[in-house]
């Protein structure tokens, strides 16, 4: 007889490390099932918006302009787009895919920057009116700022349809997790300056941790316009990367949330961002390193230990 156990499963997918933890006992068997559910809804999400793959429906849009239909999941994430585009004065957009890929971040990988083109707005480029979009050009949309997160709660939404209430769910370490009172809610946080070391620890209880920083995505050599190396977090305005931040964690009830605020973050102040949405924050500033003396910005209720020399 099959004993009754918990399940730990790690895969590769979007792009990223997957890791997932069913904290339940069940039947080898059920915990299957719900991880092949789990597999089939992340091939399916990245089916439609991998601008990496060249039959997607992200690429369809940016190969010709026209009317597309959007998959009936798509609204959250065009939604909140739509909103921080407005908020952020067009610094946070889905029409930053050209240029990540002019910029080397291309579907090859070749991180080889070339020239970089203007990106363009939404206004002139785009009619969105769910499940309608409507494009005036050929755009290539990217959604990485808010998709991973989202597809967590996509996932998650799964595991708990079969009753599990205890899980962890870890995308690249953008995490959710639920029903965790003990040594798994212990979290740490990597220092940008030196990946082999934590920053700090985290505990976020039944809530979602994203964080962000330029070295997850870097490349290159004095390649950028203003004499730095490339990474994935570019202002659409100047062309170039975001440098005045070197990481940052958000911690917000859903996973989705938690993943926009951290890369909105690069571009706004949190106040400005905390009059929409409810979350928490942490900053390490360029410059320096925590414990000699990195200018840090938190919020009052971040749920985390520093450290310090």
């Amino acid at each position: 007889m099959t004993d009754h156990i918990t399940y730990h499963q790690t895969f590769e997918a979007i792009g990223t490390h997957w890791s997932v933890s069913l904290l339940d006992h069940r039947l080898q068997s059920d915990h299957d099932l719900v991880m092949g559910r789990v597999i089939d809804r992340i091939a399916r999400f990245d089916a439609d918006y991998s601008r990496f793959r060249s039959d997607s429906l992200i690429s369809a849009i940016g190969k010709q302009a026209g009317s597309y239909q959007l998959p009936q999941d798509a609204q959250p994430m065009f939604d909140l787009y739509h909103q921080l585009y407005d908020i952020t004065d067009g610094a946070m957009t889905p029409l930053i895919g050209d240029l990540l890929a002019d910029a080397g971040y291309d579907a090859s990988y070749t991180l080889k920057p070339g020239r970089l083109r203007q990106v363009p707005t939404w206004q002139d480029s785009l009619e969105y009116d769910f499940p309608a979009l409507k494009t005036y050009q050929p755009v290539t949309l990217d959604l990485g700022a808010i998709g991973k997160g989202y597809l967590i709660d996509l996932v998650s939404e799964i595991i708990e349809s079969h009753n599990i209430g205890r899980y962890v769910v870890d995308a690249g370490g953008d995490i959710r997790q639920r029903g965790l009172h003990d040594s798994y809610d212990r979290i740490g946080l990597e220092d940008p300056a030196d990946p082999g070391q934590a920053v700090g620890i985290a505990s976020i209880g039944d809530r979602s941790l994203c964080g962000s920083s330029g070295n997850r995505r870097s490349w290159g050599d004095g390649t950028a316009t203003d004499g730095g190396g490339m990474h994935h977090i570019m202002d659409p305005h100047h062309r170039r990367p975001v440098r005045r931040i070197a990481g940052l964690w958000t911690v917000a009830d859903d996973t989705m949330t938690a993943d926009a605020m951290s890369t909105a973050l690069f571009f706004v102040e949190p106040e400005t961002l905390r009059q929409h949405f409810e979350f928490e924050y942490l900053i390490l500033y360029d410059g320096n390193t925590t414990s000699s003396g990195r200018p840090v910005s938190r919020s009052e209720h971040f749920p985390a230990e520093l450290f310090t020399a």
